[in-house]
């Protein structure tokens, strides 16, 4: 929680600053599909070579995107992004990518604030990125209704998937799949 730090006097009285530790942005969580089956059927030297080029590829569209990394997953990534349609189309660039290495990814997406700590990042809007990624079938790309809401008029179209319930998070949430283009 965030410490009220004294700042001076303001015309009617004292007036507050919190510390600059929570920026609003657009994370991203992918996953590999199946990839412990796919592990299995190719061991682990093919594996790694596979990973290799999954990683190379995905850190080749954040930076077209203008994505930060934050951390890798091992089969997986969690990225920000300052805006949320070059998250949307980082994805969708992503998913169609990985098709040519002979993978299937799911990507999550969430906009909101998020703690920044050092270079990771954590918070409500973290776990619920995480959440929705959990629910994103093979090939998905599947937002929070605030994202899609975010992004009207940019030309993206989007599927209704409904309301769901993401693990520890109270109500439910609308999500949506962006529509393949």
């Amino acid at each position: 929680m965030g410490q009220r730090l004294p700042k001076g006097e303001c015309g009617t009285g004292p007036w507050w600053t919190w510390p600059d530790d929570r920026v609003l942005a657009t994370v991203i969580f992918t996953d590999i599909v199946d990839s412990t089956r796919r592990v299995v059927e190719i061991g682990d030297r093919d594996w790694h070579a596979l990973l290799d080029a999954h990683d190379a590829v995905v850190r080749s569209q954040l930076t077209r995107f203008r994505g930060r990394e934050v951390s890798s997953t091992g089969d997986g990534f969690l990225a920000t992004f300052d805006g949320p349609q070059r998250a949307i189309r980082c994805a969708m660039a992503l998913r169609d990518a990985v098709q040519a290495l002979g993978i299937e990814i799911r990507a999550g997406l969430r906009t909101g604030e998020c703690e920044v700590r050092g270079e990771d990042i954590g918070g409500i809007a973290v776990h619920i990125g995480a959440r929705v990624s959990a629910l994103a079938g093979p090939n998905d790309v599947l937002v929070s209704s605030t994202l899609r809401d975010l992004v009207i008029g940019s030309g993206l179209e989007f599927e209704d998937r409904g309301a769901h319930e993401l693990q520890g998070v109270p109500g439910q949430w609308r999500l949506f799949a962006v529509a393949s283009s």
